[in-house]
């Protein structure tokens, strides 16, 4: 399995014969080019015009974070698997008001769904979150007498809302209290958390979905608008509990990360590269962890997963097959 490159140092990246390296004040260390998959540059970095056109040549994406650990941006290579015919298929069911809306649904239901099992994964070993669940239960029951993905779009932000409320519950830390969500910058450290493990996701899904044929600027349940990407954020939304919310729980529960990894920044609090780098490497960790999957009869990884969603979309826009998100099993 090809694994992503997290670079926290400054340096410069350098291509050399059919491989790369990267170089700092403590010398070079080369890269297997072949497997890698995706580079995360968190550091201040420098590269040529020759190393990008290695790396597009090798179809490996480079996504740019600040300081602050904001993503800013990707280096996209062409898309080698871009299809016209796709593009115009994305298009005809975005501008379908019914269409839209039917993928929008399906994509809330994931979400939703996957939020539930989270919850009822804590309620079984005595969190307090039933009244959690059942609200969350209750506001499901409006998705699909929704007229319009504004309107999905209100509910999917209640059922978010009334779940974030939980997190004080499951966790039970005195240090993490949610207070409401938050975002650049986060009010809290649980926010910035949030924040940050969000941002690692939709950079993966924007890497999955370049390995389809599916154009990541045209979503469904996000508005495509002016703003680059818009698919990653849809598929993210299936995702994010299962993933991010997991492991902010167990870095929180195991004490791997505590409120001495964050400080005060920007009128907000911010993870310092310490606890940047130990999410990261926890996010690793788990989208490489396998699982067994009913329909295959097999084990795949939670980055094959995200791949797996995109093919199900595909074969909705084709018309072959009807799109169900992926709901986890706990």
């Amino acid at each position: 399995m090809k694994k992503n490159i997290y670079v926290f140092n400054d340096g410069e990246f350098r291509r050399k014969d059919n491989t790369f390296y990267f170089e700092t004040e403590k010398g070079k260390k080369y890269l297997p080019v072949e497997d890698v998959s995706d580079i995360l540059i968190f550091g201040e970095v420098a590269l040529n015009k020759r190393f990008l056109e290695f790396i597009s040549q090798k179809e490996i994406c480079l996504h740019f974070f600040n300081y602050y650990g904001y993503y800013t941006g990707t280096y996209y290579p062409r898309e080698h698997l871009n299809s016209g015919y796709m593009i115009l298929k994305q298009a005809e069911f975005y501008l379908d008001k019914n269409k839209r809306l039917e993928i929008a649904k399906a994509l809330v239901e994931g979400s939703y769904k996957n939020i539930s099992q989270v919850l009822n994964y804590y309620y079984k070993r005595g969190k307090d979150v039933g009244n959690t669940l059942e609200n969350i239960i209750e506001l499901s029951t409006r998705i699909e007498n929704c007229k319009d993905v504004s309107e999905l779009m209100g509910i999917e932000g209640n059922i978010r809302e009334t779940y974030y409320k939980s997190f004080d519950n499951i966790l039970e830390k005195p240090d993490f209290i949610f207070k409401g969500r938050s975002k650049r910058p986060p009010k809290n450290e649980l926010n910035a958390l949030i924040s940050f493990g969000n941002s690692l996701l939709y950079v993966l899904v924007l890497s999955e979905i370049y390995k389809t044929h599916l154009d990541p600027r045209i979503g469904y349940l996000h508005t495509t608008n002016f703003r680059r990407f818009t698919l990653n954020l849809d598929i993210a939304e299936i995702f994010k509990p299962i993933i991010i919310d997991r492991i902010i729980f167990s870095l929180i529960g195991k004490n791997m990360i505590t409120k001495k990894d964050f400080e005060k920044e920007m009128g907000g609090i911010l993870l310092k590269e310490k606890g940047r780098k130990t999410f990261v490497q926890e996010f690793d960790n788990k989208i490489r962890t396998t699982i067994s999957h009913r329909g295959l009869g097999r084990k795949v990884s939670y980055r094959r997963l995200i791949r797996m969603e995109l093919y199900k979309l595909q074969k909705h826009l084709m018309g072959e097959e009807k799109y169900g998100p992926y709901i986890s099993r706990w």
